[in-house]
């Protein structure tokens, strides 16, 4: 009996100790608060599926044999990618921070590993590595270098794509080894690239599986404790992440149908979204979207207190085709003008209304007004503080107001109204 007692104890205590919460370091939470502060990133598919021009599905959705998909590896060549042309395309943006895949679901590795010879360095008869390029680039002009990264992999045997699951693991395939391969890619792209700041992870949503969450994400954070880490599983924040995303929606919102399970939990949030219909490039994608409805939706990421990451897909040669850099020079021109209402911002706690919404920044709060009323005022609910003063943010013109218990009212009689979204600040005690 007693020693029945004692190996309980011990299996308990093995328990007790597996299940440990994470506690993040104080580098980790400033580089949660620096992330809540950079507001707008720039999301970039590019692999050996940009070559087909049919997006990052394409090897999945045209039913490629992978022995013949690999075939595109011999003549990727992208000998027009210039990383310091990228990184200027994402800061005259506006964009604080970039996230590139480092592998997608096709398996292909952009970045020199040595796990597999299946890489951008090894494969391709370009030999260079863009993703250390890209990184150099980011650290010089003051961009924060986030890594997508794939779980899910159609290609390789011992992640066995289409093997049933028993007992966590797919039976075809040797699940130790994928996860030790994927240990052995994420712990290079942390420790040989310079400046990154954020894993990305992706593909969770293929197969119910013990994907080893508690060693992978353990192993980042020993690796480097501020590292931010966030999983695109469309689920409500796990154990040991750093930040929560939301596909093609704002936060709350499911109108893909990617975030009907994602609760939202109290971690940074971000939202990504297309700048056409496709994550990779798409020759035929011509579903390009305004200037102002990117505006918007930045606006509208704010107001919920999300980033916003807006996603490229590049074409094979490296370039970034003229209606991506012509929409985001304007969008870049209009956040110059009025960063002070985005970058730094936090959601102000008072709901959406129909005329936009309100972002804040200490005492600040910036009234966003997208949608004009019919009526020459509006009304914000909820407002709590006394409010001392409301001017135009873009020239200082003072805006009248009346503040009541029920809420306030903003009069928009006489103000030179921004076709894109007009910011009223307001200045409370």
């Amino acid at each position: 009996m007693i020693k029945k007692l004692l190996l309980m104890g011990m299996l308990l205590g093995v328990v007790r100790a597996g299940a440990q919460t994470y506690t993040p370091t104080a580098d980790n939470l400033a580089a949660r608060q620096n992330f809540q502060d950079l507001k707008f990133g720039l999301f970039i598919h590019w692999g050996i599926y940009s070559e087909l021009g049919a997006g990052e599905w394409v090897m999945n959705e045209k039913h490629i044999p992978y022995d013949s998909y690999k075939r595109l590896a011999d003549f990727f060549n992208p000998q027009a990618f210039n990383a310091h042309d990228w990184v200027m395309f994402a800061k005259k943006a506006g964009m604080k921070y970039i996230t590139i895949t480092s592998r997608h679901h096709d398996g292909f590795s952009m970045f020199g590993t040595k796990a597999s010879p299946y890489n951008i360095v090894d494969a391709t008869p370009y030999h260079k590595d863009p993703l250390m390029e890209l990184a150099q680039e980011c650290v010089k002009e003051g961009i924060e270098l986030h890594f997508y990264y794939s779980l899910l992999d159609w290609g390789r045997k011992d992640y066995a794509y289409g093997s049933p699951i028993v007992d966590g693991k797919p039976v075809k395939g040797d699940w130790d080894s994928y996860i030790n391969f994927m240990k052995a890619q994420l712990t290079e792209l942390i420790t040989k690239y310079p400046g990154v700041k954020g894993i990305w992870f992706d593909g969770h949503w293929e197969r119910d599986v013990n994907w080893h969450y508690d060693e992978i994400y353990g192993l980042i954070h020993k690796l480097n404790p501020a590292i931010l880490i966030g999983n695109n599983h469309h689920l409500e924040p796990k154990e040991g992440e750093d930040f929560q995303m939301f596909e093609k929606d704002l936060p709350g919102a499911n109108t893909t149908g990617f975030s009907g399970k994602s609760k939202i939990g109290t971690l940074p949030l971000e939202t990504c979204e297309t700048i056409n219909n496709s994550w990779g490039f798409n020759i035929t994608d011509h579903s390009f979207k305004s200037s102002k409805r990117i505006i918007h939706y930045l606006v509208n990421a704010a107001g919920l207190n999300a980033n916003f990451l807006l996603n490229i897909g590049p074409m094979p040669n490296g370039k970034i085709q003229s209606e991506f850099t012509d929409t985001l020079a304007i969008v870049g021109a209009w956040i110059q003008k009025n960063g002070e209402a985005i970058y730094g911002t936090r959601g102000s706690g008072i709901p959406a209304q129909p005329w936009g919404v309100i972002t804040q920044k200490d005492k600040n709060l910036y009234v966003h007004v997208m949608t004009p009323p019919q009526q020459p005022y509006i009304f914000i609910p909820q407002l709590k503080g006394k409010i001392t003063k409301a001017a135009l943010l873009a020239d200082g013109s003072v805006v009248k107001f009346k503040q009541q218990t029920e809420g306030v009212f903003v009069y928009l009689n006489g103000i030179a109204a921004d076709p894109n979204d007009t910011i009223i600040k307001l200045i409370t005690n």
